[in-house]
């Protein structure tokens, strides 16, 4: 189940010093932390349905959240609940407004029996707007699915830089057709539609998405159509429908001028449906881009990743008025049919040319991202990361593995040590943008002391294990020690909280070699292979000086350039 339930320390030393100081509000911790209004259930399904209206750039819907509240509650909030007074915490962001919230009959489930409810008839909910928060008072029943219904419209937050610069998107397309659609990884979905914003809570059975377009557009949503109505007023009614437990940031409308084919990848799991989704007039470049890239991208990841998390679902492509996000099961594509990242290589390397770096990297994310999500953005890492190094293992299956290291290494250009790369916790707010060629270089590493097998196993092993599953930072790098046998915690810290590289520092005397890093955290030890003339060896240097005898002939060592390292020759 997509839930977390474990409580955040909202108020760290960390937060509190932060908060004082004026850096987070109330409002972060809201709609970063789990609260009271949040701890005591678990959304199980979300079924939207939303009417935009590309003139006056608003929209209009209603959202129903079917819902359960755990079988463990505390007492405090037990009395709440049977008292109707638990405000159950309903995120919005402003000016959207809601007009009115129906509390649903409950939906009874297993043995349990039909329970009056005296004085806390369905109905009108009760419910108090607290900045981009609601609060619901509601009377529930303990491990019994419940619903509400929240019907809401107004004039979303528009996205002036998508993607990042979050919102609803208003655009036209060359023609001059309308295109629609919304980027809000960070901001929160809760800028376009009523739910519970965290990422910890992801409906386990699911959401729907019923989108309501003018007749001569066509609105394409997660997973598959489900249903499609002409309402005889000029617009239709588009139905899509996700099996899998999804982010909230992922469900996502586009409406345009679209043509579509479909296509088959015969995969670990079976037969995968892609179905494509362009602008009409890029039809053909998109036929000949998309089926040159799509399938060995998805034979090149089930190969080290696992099966592709979502064959219930199927996999998409949608051409979308900004340049891309991992929208699970319709990842949105905007690099204008160009290779490389509009049409350069991030890495200089010479090797991240002659692919789509967009269909690559955010269907890498269906892995890492999608199918494991990290509670908290603090961690985004995880999710980009991982999937950054997606890349040089797309490189590594069509290139070999000299190109794969050269493209690791030179993303490495990218990296800034502005901040740690882990942000603070509770406040919905990410660390430094070096989680992307940071701990992609990191992985790199890691897997130089693991080895090729080990580490594959393990990025296979975290796909099963937390197969649809919710995660942190921590639990991903315990699973790595473990899994691996050797306790990688130091080099985590390292990379992830702090921003100083490793410094290998040596000096020579004749044949006698010393060495040790230094600009480290305390207890680091990590083993590195050095080059000594023609022949290579590993050495396990530490905090303090250690000796070894440099190999007949050799005048020098030479670290493993695949060690994200400075080395300094004394």
């Amino acid at each position: 189940m997509k839930y977390f339930s474990q409580t955040f320390i909202l108020l760290s030393f960390l937060l509190a010093s932060q908060l004082s100081s004026g850096q987070f509000t109330q409002q972060d911790t809201l709609r970063g932390s789990i609260t009271q209004g949040r701890k005591a259930w678990n959304v199980l399904k979300y079924d939207i349905t939303v009417k935009p209206d590309f003139q006056n750039k608003t929209i209009e819907g209603k959202v129903t959240i079917i819902y359960r509240f755990s079988k463990k509650l505390s007492y405090d909030i037990l009395a709440k609940i049977l008292k109707g007074e638990y405000n159950m915490q309903i995120d919005l962001q402003q000016p959207l407004i809601i007009d009115s919230i129906i509390w649903n009959e409950p939906i009874w489930i297993g043995s349990h029996s039909k329970i009056k409810r005296e004085g806390n008839r369905p109905g009108k909910a009760k419910f108090k707007r607290e900045g981009n928060v609601a609060f619901v008072s509601l009377w529930a029943e303990a491990d019994l699915e419940d619903s509400i219904i929240i019907f809401y419209h107004g004039k979303p937050r528009q996205a002036i830089n998508p993607p990042w610069d979050g919102g609803w998107i208003w655009k036209k397309d060359e023609k001059g057709n309308p295109w629609m659609s919304v980027a809000c990884q960070g901001l929160g979905a809760s800028v376009w539609y009523p739910c519970k914003d965290h990422q910890s809570d992801e409906p386990d059975n699911g959401a729907s998405l019923t989108i309501v377009a003018p007749d001569t557009l066509t609105a394409v949503g997660n997973g598959r159509l489900t249903n499609k109505k002409n309402n005889n007023d000029g617009t239709t009614s588009w139905t899509w429908e996700v099996k899998s437990p999804i982010n909230n940031y992922n469900i996502i409308p586009y409406i345009g001028k679209y043509a579509t084919w479909h296509d088959e990848y015969n995969g670990e799991k079976g037969k995968l449906d892609l179905d494509y989704w362009v602008l009409d007039y890029n039809l053909e470049k998109a036929m000949k881009q998309f089926g040159r890239d799509v399938k060995p991208m998805l034979q090149c990841f089930e190969n080290w990743f696992g099966p592709y998390p979502f064959y219930e679902d199927g996999y998409k492509l949608v051409e979308s008025p900004h340049l891309g996000m991992e929208h699970q099961s319709a990842v949105a594509y905007g690099n204008k049919y160009m290779n490389g990242y509009l049409g350069r290589d991030l890495s200089g390397s010479g090797w991240g040319k002659d692919w789509d770096y967009i269909i690559v990297h955010e269907s890498g994310h269906e892995w890492f991202g999608n199918n494991i999500t990290t509670n908290d953005i603090a961690d985004m890492w995880v999710h980009e990361g991982f999937t950054d190094y997606s890349e040089p293992l797309f490189v590594e299956c069509k290139y070999g593995k000299n190109a794969a290291d050269a493209y690791c290494q030179g993303l490495r250009r990218n990296i800034n040590n502005d901040k740690p790369v882990i942000g603070p916790y509770g406040v919905n707010k990410e660390g430094s943008g070096d989680m992307y060629a940071k701990g992609a270089n990191l992985l790199h590493t890691i897997r130089q002391i693991i080895g090729d097998e080990k580490f594959r196993e393990i990025l296979r092993g975290l796909n099963k294990d937390l197969y649809h599953k919710t995660t942190t930072s921590k639990e991903v790098e315990a699973y790595f020690s473990k899994k691996s046998g050797r306790d990688l915690s130091r080099i985590f810290d390292q990379y992830l909280r702090t921003t100083k590289i490793p410094v290998l520092e040596y000096k020579i005397n004749g044949r006698d070699i010393q060495y040790r890093w230094v600009n480290v955290v305390p207890g680091f030890s990590m083993p590195v292979k050095i080059t000594e003339g023609d022949k290579e060896r590993w050495i396990k240097p530490t905090t303090q000086w250690q000796k070894s005898i440099l190999q007949a002939g050799a005048t020098g060592f030479l670290p493993d350039r695949n060690f994200y390292i400075e080395v300094k020759k004394i």
